[in-house]
């Protein structure tokens, strides 16, 4: 590009020198003038035009984010706790007699059993014997105490003639008494042996749910026997949580409780019924125990969480796309004022419909991202805009 210009300038100076006059001397100086204006555009062209562009603003190429400043609201404080299902009143049942062996189980687990209802019976041959034994015992001994008391009525008739003596008389009466006693004596026995007999149904000591079955027919089973049966007493259920020593002061019986089976979406309302007053020195947590309505999904042995409410304070509310969370807490994405992304620590409170409370970790003041934290990295920068909530 350089030589058509070279050429130009020699044609030009050649001709504006061959000129002859004053005319011709300033024809030569404005041609000398446009040649070198024109060699200087060349020349820019060539080395400055292709420069670097002036630099953008470096904002501009930010992300833009939505965010929220919470504020405070009044929300439901809570604690959450983990614990399992168990039966709130766990009934061993066993053998109350001396046992024997088993004919017949009439119940299996998941039936629900009537007060007094029989469970299971045991052999009671060699007993219903004795009871008959026993019963013709009470009647030989009536009937001696029958013929007694007829010896000393015809006894006493004959006194008042001299036939019979005083002595005769005290005789005859203390065998009357010695054969009422005897019927005292046979009637207990007989009422031993019939309770004996009932003992060996294994009967149900309240009505409940029946949670395991530890027998079958032919087994052999005796007073010092394991617990045959567990029942759950009215088939109620609790879940019995573990909390953390600092968080123990705020639970009160009959504070209301939200329990959640693990893997399940189903939600029980509990409430606590017990705060156990010991404290495990080795996990430094408390037993609460959560009375939760009867239900066929409620098996003990199930774990589950619980978050119990603990009374009303004001917190910060977040939407439940603004919070995230990890293996080891829960947390935010905060944009700083110069527009950095900050990554922030927080403790879930309640949860609801209306959003997520946050019981500690922000002051609601902050500019908290609502709901692009998975495509951000802390220390990113970004452009907030703030969200302005529907009227």
């Amino acid at each position: 590009m350089h030589q058509p210009v070279d050429s130009s300038f020699r044609s030009s100076v050649s001709r504006s020198w061959s000129s002859t006059g004053e005319g011709g001397s300033r024809r030569r100086i404005l041609i000398v003038a446009v040649i070198l204006v024109a060699a200087a555009a060349a020349a820019w062209f060539i080395f400055g035009g292709g420069g670097d562009a002036p630099a953008a603003n470096p904002d501009a190429s930010r992300p833009v984010i939505t965010v929220m400043v919470p504020g405070v609201t009044q929300v439901a404080d809570s604690v959450s706790a983990v614990g399992s299902i168990a039966a709130r009143r766990d009934m061993p049942v066993g053998v109350q007699g001396e046992g024997g062996a088993v004919v017949a189980v009439l119940v299996d687990a998941g039936d629900y059993a009537q007060k007094g209802q029989v469970l299971a019976r045991i052999d009671r041959s060699v007993l219903e014997q004795q009871v008959s034994q026993l019963q013709a015992s009470v009647t030989r001994a009536r009937a001696d105490a029958a013929l007694a008391q007829s010896e000393l009525d015809r006894a006493q008739s004959l006194v008042s003639r001299g036939f019979i003596s005083k002595a005769d008389i005290d005789r005859r009466t203390a065998t009357r008494d010695g054969a009422n006693a005897d019927v005292n004596v046979a009637a207990a026995q007989l009422r031993e042996a019939q309770a004996r007999l009932g003992r060996l149904d294994i009967r149900a000591p309240e009505a409940g749910l029946i949670l395991e079955r530890n027998v079958e027919p032919g087994q052999v089973v005796s007073s010092g026997s394991a617990a045959v049966f567990r029942m759950a007493q009215d088939g109620a259920m609790e879940m019995r949580a573990l909390v953390a020593e600092q968080d123990l002061s705020g639970m009160q019986v009959g504070q209301e409780a939200t329990v959640q089976l693990i893997g399940s979406q189903t939600r029980y309302a509990g409430r606590i019924w017990m705060v156990e007053p010991v404290i495990d020195p080795q996990t430094r947590q408390g037993l609460v125990r959560i009375a939760l309505s009867g239900d066929a999904s409620l098996r003990p042995g199930g774990f589950a969480s619980a978050r119990i409410e603990v009374g009303r304070a004001d917190r910060p509310l977040l939407p439940e796309s603004a919070v995230m969370g990890d293996a080891e807490s829960s947390y935010v994405y905060v944009v700083l004022q110069d527009g950095t992304v900050e990554r922030r620590e927080i403790k879930v409170g309640m949860v609801s419909s209306a959003g997520v409370g946050v019981s500690s970790g922000l002051s609601g003041k902050e500019q908290v991202v609502m709901s692009a934290g998975a495509f951000l990295n802390p220390g990113e920068k970004v452009t907030p805009v703030l969200h302005k909530p529907q009227k």
